[in-house]
């Protein structure tokens, strides 16, 4: 199947083309190296050897940059193939709109719905960690009579690599445009997606330490990061989790999360509410400095922060993002506690 649908692309059998010529080229490139070797060992002992030596150890180099040339040019080649037949098996498109079926809907708590859509079995949703879709609706008109476009931006909560299918797990505002339209849709119906819009790189252990401050449904992209990193047994980066709700029914996934973190030594959440119940056992009020003392790791080259939650959650812990959607400088409680711009990122 995978050589039918690359034989069918005609860009991908361009790149096929390509690491073709160049793996033949390459060859040449050995031989060529195996005959200057030859050739200056036998001349060597020749009597006009030392005057030519410069001449043959020239060569000899421009051989070898030449085979090193096309070496790097046939990666460059592989790599596009991976891209190619990549983008080829993936359900999302990051410059168009694609329309994908509402499955099930699940009710997560009082405010909060699991949706998921489907498409070809076949196929992954072609999202990277830590990367996010766009959401679109016609919601309502403009004053001219078109229709009024709403987008919106999810990170869906099931693995990247899932085949078939992808979660959303959303917040259903009363006001919420968006929230209320995806609300409203019946199985069967469809939602138009775009993506993937590409976050925060993650590769596995190139930071010690993560810590990660969340609110309401920022947890999402934690999830993502989160789900990457306790399923490759080969990473050893230390999580931490401070988790901000208003009540104990309002913490999404917490079966989940506390699963995670009794499987894994390397995770610890912290959960903080503001109207707490009796027998509540976490944390109380609000998140403040002693918290984040408590639970994250302190400012260093190996510790990255992560922080995702609503405006005012954002204004406390970090500031928001600046106007052109650049991170931004650094404020609230983060630049209190010492942590600079390049060790914390705001999804």
């Amino acid at each position: 199947m995978l050589s039918t649908l690359l034989l069918r692309d005609a860009g991908t059998s361009r790149y096929l083309g390509a690491a073709s010529i160049v793996q033949k080229e390459d060859n040449g490139g050995s031989f060529a190296k195996d005959f200057a070797s030859a050739e200056s060992s036998r001349e060597a002992s020749s009597p006009t050897a030392a005057s030519r030596g410069h001449g043959h150890a020239f060569a000899a180099s421009l051989v070898l940059g030449t085979a090193a040339f096309y070496s790097s040019l046939q990666q460059v080649a592989k790599g596009l193939i991976e891209w190619s037949v990549g983008l080829a098996l993936a359900a999302l498109r990051p410059n168009e709109w694609v329309d994908f079926k509402l499955q099930e809907t699940y009710d997560v708590n009082h405010n909060t719905k699991l949706f998921r859509f489907s498409f070809d079995p076949e196929k992954n949703l072609g999202l990277n960690v830590a990367s996010c879709l766009l959401t679109m609706a016609d919601i309502g008109t403009k004053e001219d009579g078109s229709p009024k476009k709403v987008i919106r931006p999810y990170t869906p909560i099931s693995p990247p690599d899932s085949k078939g299918y992808f979660d959303l797990m959303i917040k259903v505002y009363p006001q919420g445009l968006m929230s209320q339209h995806i609300a409203h849709l019946k199985p069967g119906d469809t939602l138009a997606v775009k993506g993937p819009i590409p976050k925060l790189p993650y590769e596995p252990n190139k930071k010690k330490q993560i810590g990660m401050i969340a609110g309401g449904t920022g947890v999402t992209p934690m999830l993502q990061v989160l789900d990457a990193i306790l399923s490759n047994p080969d990473d050893n980066t230390q999580v931490s989790l401070v988790f901000a709700n208003t009540t104990p029914d309002d913490i999404l996934l917490k079966e989940k999360l506390d699963r995670l973190a009794s499987a894994h030594p390397n995770f610890k959440v912290f959960y903080v509410v503001d109207k707490p119940t009796e027998d509540w056992k976490g944390g109380r009020g609000y998140i403040n400095k002693d918290v984040l003392l408590k639970a994250l790791p302190s400012p260093s080259d190996d510790t990255v922060i992560l922080v995702c939650g609503p405006p005012g959650l954002m204004k406390v812990i970090s500031g928001d993002k600046a106007k052109d959607k650049s991170q931004g400088e650094v404020e609230g409680l983060l630049k209190d506690l010492g942590y600079p711009k390049e060790q914390v990122y705001k999804f």
